[in-house]
């Protein structure tokens, strides 16, 4: 069930961009959607580990 607190993110994306995108997540069981997660968060955990830990206002995180 979705989360009415989550946020949307629309993309444009070009049709070869979005075919490989599919490839992959077929590949590695996900669904394109569960991909992009997955590559932003190791984004985000990459980044933390070499730039330190990025602080959310409490606001956000209450929501």
């Amino acid at each position: 069930m979705r989360n009415k607190n989550n946020k949307h993110l629309g993309l444009e994306i070009d049709p070869v961009l979005h075919y490989k995108l599919h490839y992959i997540s077929k590949y590695e069981g996900r669904s394109a959607n569960g991909q992009i997660l997955y590559l932003l968060r190791q984004c985000i955990k990459d980044f933390e580990e070499k730039d330190g830990e990025i602080q959310v206002p409490s606001d956000i995180v209450n929501q």
